[in-house]
């Protein structure tokens, strides 16, 4: 496979909009994940292994806000003995169509389909389990508890939810620490002081982060039973909601 064209979005003067999902970070989008999001391929692996242990033949993987489907087609892999169905649902049509070509790629076509969606409209009863990867913090808060009672709706008894997330400390001295480290990590693939500090301004108003607790507060309203974290790296984390049988 081909490397991904590296991130250089932010190496300009000034920044036009918000961060926007469109035809220029699709194309450097793989590589924004491996650079910008800690321990990225080990949260997968990790992930894998609980969907391991609770889905079942038969079952349907949905991928929310699946982006390029870099996260669905190592899904795929790791859990190619299962007999799962996987899914990619996302609002960005520049984004299915290159998941649909790597799809194809590594001829994974005919186990993995993308519809374009609105995922906050999730709609597909039988569920057995959901992803959410860094995709609820770009949903607006005031949405999100009502999002998550859809999807718990839509899940199977026993199904599983994995969300992973940036998340905040409300500690002060601990969030601002917290977010130095995340750009020392960030400056050590590669980032320069500006792309961090001018990204960090594209997002300000479009991802919108909680911190642990209230996640898994949310989580419980929606009527999720066992909630628990399974990962976290300082202002990182994974969370897995199950479904009561």
């Amino acid at each position: 496979m081909t490397a991904s064209p590296k991130d250089t979005l932010f190496k300009v003067d000034s920044i036009p909009e918000d961060f926007v999902f469109n035809e220029r970070v699709v194309e450097v989008f793989d590589d924004m994940l491996d650079r910008s999001i800690p321990f990225y391929r080990e949260v997968i692996e990790a992930s894998a292994q609980l969907l391991d242990s609770i889905l079942i033949p038969g079952d349907t993987l949905y991928d929310l806000g699946c982006a390029t489907g870099t996260s669905l087609l190592e899904f795929s892999r790791l859990l190619q003995h299962k007999q799962l169905a996987f899914v990619g649902i996302d609002n960005s049509n520049p984004m299915l169509d290159k998941a649909r070509l790597k799809a194809e790629l590594y001829k994974k076509q005919d186990r993995i389909a993308f519809f374009l969606e609105d995922i906050t409209d999730f709609d597909h009863p039988g569920a057995g389990g959901v992803i959410l990867n860094y995709t609820l913090q770009f949903i607006r808060p005031l949405q999100r508890e009502a999002f998550l009672k859809n999807i718990f709706d839509n899940l199977r008894p026993g199904g599983i939810l994995l969300i992973s997330e940036k998340v905040i400390s409300h500690d002060p001295r601990l969030n601002r620490e917290y977010i130095e480290i995340y750009h020392r990590l960030k400056k050590s693939r590669g980032y320069s002081e500006l792309e961090i500090a001018k990204k960090r301004e594209a997002l300000e108003n479009v991802l919108i982060p909680f911190s642990v607790e209230e996640n898994t507060a949310m989580l419980g309203k929606a009527g999720f039973v066992s909630v628990e974290t399974y990962f976290r790296w300082f202002n990182f984390a994974s969370f897995v909601a199950v479904k009561p049988s």
